[in-house]
């Protein structure tokens, strides 16, 4: 059943309960407990919270970008569905927002080392595990805002030994 409502010249429809902006068509999305999560204990939870930091933190599993969710089940012995679910709870994302956010802390240690400073965001893209470019920009901008070539720029800018080259320009000028 459809109710229409028209707040600061937007027009809201309800559908079902759930709200949809048509002027942007955006959907309000309602947050979903999945019955899965409740399956899983609080202990085994924690245990396999450990399990999966070792995997894809300590064994950096982060950067092979085939590493599934369905692989991280397998080397625990587990389904996706429990994956997921401890990813969920215990890191509040998703696996892929999961694995990400270590790839763009690695992408972003690379892109302010001098030692990496000639190689191109394809490079560093698969360095750090992305499947392509356009994946590394669009979850680099995701989380920090600006793209990786945007902060390598800031960042290498500040840089006490670009301070010093300057400086030696304005010297020989």
């Amino acid at each position: 059943m459809w109710k229409i409502f028209t707040i600061f010249a937007d027009e809201i429809l309800i559908y079902n309960n759930i709200r949809v902006m048509t002027k942007y068509n955006i959907v309000e999305k309602k947050e979903k407990e999945a019955t899965y999560r409740s399956l899983v204990s609080p202990k085994l939870m924690d245990e396999m919270k450990e399990k999966i930091l070792r995997i894809i933190v300590m064994e950096k599993k982060y950067k092979d970008k085939n590493y599934s969710a369905k692989k991280l089940a397998e080397d625990l012995g587990t389904n996706t569905r429990y994956v997921s679910a401890v990813v969920n709870v215990r890191f509040h994302m998703n696996y892929t927002s999961f694995v990400n956010k270590f790839r763009i802390e690695e992408a972003m240690a690379i892109l302010v080392d001098r030692r990496y400073q000639d190689l191109r965001m394809e490079e560093v893209s698969d360095m750090v595990g992305f499947a392509n470019r356009q994946s590394f920009y669009a979850s680099f901008f995701k989380i920090m805002r600006m793209t990786p070539r945007e902060y390598r720029m800031q960042h290498l800018e500040h840089h006490p030994a670009e301070k010093v080259k300057k400086a030696a320009k304005k010297i020989v000028k």
